[in-house]
C-alpha cells in the first residue's frame, strides 16, 4: 500500500467479546485485559516503527465495515474474528478483497476445543495463522506483519 518512505500501518481487529478478556473464562483467555493487549501492540510497533490501530466490536457490519476501509490506507491486518471465525462469511468475502497480508490470531488453541471450533472460515485466504500462544499471539503476528511489509 504506501511506499518506503512512509511509516507502514497495521490494523489489528478484535472480535465479538474480546473487550471481556480479563474477566471471561480466564483459564481459557488468560488474565490480561484487552485494554492491556493493546498497550503491548502499541509499544511494540514503536520498537518496529509501524503505526498499529486497534479496533473491537461484537458487531459482525462493524467489522466488515472496518476491513472495506482498509484498502489503500493500511499495509496488513492481523484479526482475531472470535466467534465469527467460524460463521463469518460475510468477513471472510470483505477480506478476500484485500491485497494485503492478514494474519489470523487465536487465544487458545481452537483445536483443542470443542468441535466446532475447529473451522475457521477464513483460513483458506489469509497469510498466516496463530493460535494457542494466549496474547503473545498479537505480538508474534506483528512481528511476522513486519517482516512481509
Amino acid at each position: 500500500m504506501s511506499n518506503d518512505s512512509q511509516q507502514k500501518r497495521i490494523l489489528v481487529i478484535h472480535g465479538p467479546n474480546l473487550n471481556m478478556l480479563g474477566k471471561r473464562e480466564p483459564q481459557i483467555y488468560g488474565h490480561q485485559s484487552l485494554e492491556e493487549i493493546d498497550g503491548d501492540l502499541q509499544a511494540r510497533g514503536e520498537e518496529l516503527e509501524i503505526e498499529v490501530e486497534t479496533f473491537q466490536s461484537n458487531h459482525e457490519g462493524d467489522i466488515v465495515e472496518k476491513i472495506q476501509q482498509v484498502m489503500d490506507v493500511f499495509d496488513g491486518i492481523i484479526i482475531n474474528p472470535a466467534a465469527y471465525t467460524h460463521t463469518s462469511v460475510a468477513i471472510r468475502d470483505a477480506l478476500a478483497m484485500l491485497d494485503i497480508p492478514v494474519i489470523e490470531v487465536h487465544l487458545s488453541n481452537i483445536h483443542k476445543r470443542e468441535t466446532f471450533r475447529h473451522h475457521s472460515m477464513i483460513a483458506d485466504i489469509v497469510t498466516a495463522r496463530i493460535a494457542g500462544f494466549g496474547s503473545q499471539g498479537y505480538l508474534l503476528g506483528l512481528d511476522g506483519l513486519a517482516k512481509m511489509i
